[in-house]
C-alpha cells in the first residue's frame, strides 16, 4: 500500500520525516525555491494559489503522483492518532500520524478525514456569510443544481449543520480521491467562470479554496461512504480568544474579515 500525503506549504518549515508525506510548494510558479517539490510541474495551476490555497497542491498530486492512497496536511496542520494526554506529555512533533498508523487505520476504512470544528453559534451557511462574501457560496449551490442536483439535499443539510470538517484535509483511497477532485475542480471551475473576486482583499480572495472545504462535506455526505476521524493538531499556538472575538464580531457587528 503506498500512501502519499502531500504537506501543502508555501515558505521554508520543519516537516515529518516519514515515508508517506511529501512536502509541496503551493503557489511555486514564478516564486524563490524554498527547498520542497513544487506544483507548478506537469499538469498544474500553480498560478491560481491565491484563490486556490491549498488546492494547487491538490490538483498536482491529483495529475502527477502515483500511488494507491492521497492525502493534504498542511505545514503547520497535522492529523494524529494519539489521545490528547499523550500529544501533551510528548509534544506535537512527536506525534503527527506515521506511516505505520495510516497503514493501521487503512485496513479499516478507505477514508480519514480531520474531527468536525463545531460552531456552536450559528450554522456553516450563517458562519460563511458572517465572515465572506455570500456570492460565491450562494452561486456554488446553483452550479449543483444544474449540474449535480442530486447533491442539492447533502448541500442544504451541511449548509444548516454547526460542524464541518475543515481544512481541505484528507487522506483517500486513491480512486475516492480521483473522484472527489473531478467533482470539486469541475464545481470550482465553473464557478470562476461566473463571479468576479477581483475586489476582494487577499484574506477574501481565497475564495475557491474556503468554498472547497464545504464541497468535501457535501461530497462525502451525499456518497455516504464511511470514515475515521482523527485529530487536528496546529503546530503553532493559536489564539482561540482571538478566534472567537473575531467570529463573534463579524456575527453580530456584520463585519467581514
Amino acid at each position: 500500500m503506498n500512501v502519499k500525503i502531500i504537506i501543502a506549504a508555501h515558505k521554508a518549515y520543519e516537516m515529518p520525516d516519514d515515508i508517506c508525506y511529501l512536502p509541496v510548494h503551493v503557489g511555486k510558479a514564478g516564486k524563490s525555491d524554498i527547498g520542497f517539490r513544487g506544483d507548478d510541474t506537469g499538469d498544474n495551476i500553480s498560478e491560481k494559489n491565491a484563490s486556490y490555497c491549498e488546492l494547487t497542491g491538490l490538483y498536482w498530486a491529483w495529475k502527477n503522483l502515483d500511488a494507491d492512497y492521497l492525502g493534504l496536511a498542511h505545514y503547520r496542520r497535522h492529523f494524529s492518532a494519539k489521545p490528547w494526554f499523550v500529544r501533551l506529555l510528548k509534544g506535537k512533533k512527536q506525534c503527527i500520524l506515521t506511516d505505520q498508523e495510516v497503514h493501521r487505520i487503512l485496513q479499516k476504512t478507505d477514508i480519514i478525514l480531520p474531527k468536525q470544528r463545531n460552531y456552536l453559534i450559528e450554522s456553516v451557511y450563517e458562519h460563511y456569510c458572517h465572515t465572506h462574501y455570500p456570492e460565491p457560496l450562494d452561486e456554488t449551490r446553483k452550479i449543483l443544481e444544474e449540474r449535480y442536483p442530486d447533491m442539492i439535499p447533502a448541500f442544504d443539510r451541511v449548509m444548516r449543520s454547526k460542524k464541518a470538517h475543515m481544512f481541505n484535509m484528507y487522506i483517500m483511497k486513491r480512486e475516492y480521491s480521483d473522484e472527489y477532485c473531478e467533482f470539486v475542480f469541475d464545481v470550482l471551475g465553473e464557478l470562476e467562470e461566473r463571479v468576479d473576486v477581483t475586489a476582494y482583499n487577499p484574506f477574501q480572495g481565497r475564495v475557491y479554496g474556503r468554498i472547497s472545504e464545504l464541497l468535501l462535506n457535501v461530497w462525502i455526505l451525499y456518497k455516504g461512504y464511511s470514515y475515521k476521524e482523527l485529530p487536528l493538531m496546529h503546530m503553532e499556538k493559536v489564539n482561540w480568544f482571538a478566534k472567537g472575538y473575531k467570529l463573534l464580531y463579524s456575527k453580530f457587528a456584520h463585519q467581514y474579515y
